[in-house]
């Protein structure tokens, strides 16, 4: 039997009472289970009395293992029992061993999944700008397509400005710098530089000065001599001509300024519904959220060959660990809210994915990782395929939403 004792906002009170019969059943079987693996002197496996078993084990042991039985088995059936969308509790009452003979009840504290209700969002107004593709950014994706297909030679003269530079460095290290990338100091110190010539660049602190020179040669300069604009190169790119080819570039540039506008209106409603929408969220999905972006932020350190408790050690050292701490709270909020709203959205406009659909986004994720689609979905695993179709429902609820404003 349960009862809902009261109920706050994403928080409940919750008793259960087990039926005596039941505490006598899980006693029996957990007193079989212990004379079934004790070995006991004086007694054949499996013929220690009760009592017997009882004193090895440790009364109060013994039943602290009858009522977690009792609990694990009972609780589910409880909140399902009553309805409730359970996803956290807290034991506050019924710590004390059940009693031989008798029903046995507890009391818990219940963290309820939220219940949301959207905001009016079909009157909003989304302030997102449609781009507008100028000459000036075909004329720049032209230039960028020429050094795409531009030749890298060695020339025997000094350095200038566009060339790329191989130099070794004091410790034997040899790279290659294009001079068109590097900051303005490194720039600075390579041109007019030939092949052979030895110099000192300087290594520069974020505030700007000098903190150290470094012993430099330069091994090797080239020339980067981009093709010419013209209806040859155009031909190239499978284009009969200049004029075609410019036009191919713009279509290409307003579908990416179409593909972005439309992502940034679906934004821009999502951020707003995140921001109006009225929900208390309980505090367990909070710090499984932050503890989710902790386990980001040790990732990406890792890869950097840092690690997450000095990075923590650094910020507390510096009086910055409460201010990274109330931050990584407000994201963890946030990322909630925003599921919170995706998911509620995708629930009230009703959107299906359709097989084509599914297929179409599963080949896309799979080329990305150089996989075909049966080898991505073993890649993947059945919980991962399923928060991807997740994904994929709820991101097409809020371009249908986005849709629907103007």
């Amino acid at each position: 039997m349960a009862e809902i004792l009261e109920q706050t906002g994403p928080q409940a009170k919750v008793r259960v009472e087990v039926p005596a019969e039941r505490v006598e059943q899980v006693r029996r079987e957990l007193l079989d289970a212990y004379r079934r693996r004790l070995k006991v002197p004086g007694f054949r496996p499996g013929k220690a009395p009760d009592k017997v078993i009882l004193a090895r084990v440790g009364e109060g042991p013994f039943w602290d293992e009858v009522r977690e039985r009792l609990i694990e088995e009972s609780y589910p059936e409880a909140v399902r029992e009553l309805g409730l969308a359970a996803i956290a509790a807290r034991l506050v009452e019924g710590r004390e061993p059940p009693l031989a003979g008798a029903p046995y009840a507890y009391t818990v504290e219940v963290e309820l999944y939220p219940e949301v209700e959207l905001p009016d969002w079909k009157g909003f107004e989304l302030e997102v700008e449609k781009p507008e593709v100028t000459d000036e950014m075909v004329d720049a994706a032209l230039e960028d397509l020429r050094r795409r297909y531009a030749e890298i030679e060695t020339v025997d003269r000094e350095v200038r400005e566009g060339d790329h530079v191989l130099v070794e460095v004091d410790d034997g290290s040899r790279f290659p710098i294009e001079l068109e990338r590097a900051e303005p100091h490194v720039r600075e110190a390579l041109v007019g530089k030939k092949a052979g010539d030895e110099l000192e660049i300087p290594v520069m602190s974020e505030e700007g000065e000098v903190v150290r020179q470094v012993p430099t040669k330069v091994l090797e300069v080239k020339e980067v001599r981009l093709p010419e604009l013209d209806d040859e190169f155009a031909k190239t790119l499978e284009a009969e001509n200049l004029e075609e080819l410019r036009q191919k570039v713009r279509q290409s540039l307003e579908a990416t300024a179409e593909r972005d506008y439309l992502e940034a209106r679906k934004q821009a409603l999502l951020n707003k519904l995140a921001e109006a929408l009225e929900v208390e969220i309980p505090p367990s999905m909070i710090q499984d959220e932050e503890r989710a972006l902790l386990q980001d932020i040790e990732e990406d350190l890792t890869r950097q060959g840092g690690s997450l408790g000095d990075y923590l050690r650094g910020l507390e050292r510096e009086g910055k660990l409460e201010e990274f701490q109330t931050d990584l709270r407000k994201q963890a909020e946030l990322r909630i809210r925003r599921g919170l709203v995706l998911e509620k959205l995708a629930e009230d406009l009703g959107t299906r994915v359709e097989d084509e659909e599914w297929e179409a986004y599963l080949k896309a994720y799979a080329e990305r990782y150089g996989l075909k689609v049966p080898e991505f979905k073993q890649a993947v695993g059945e919980e991962g395929l399923e928060n991807l179709k997740l994904r994929l429902v709820r991101d097409k609820a809020l371009a249908e939403a986005a849709a629907q404003l103007g």
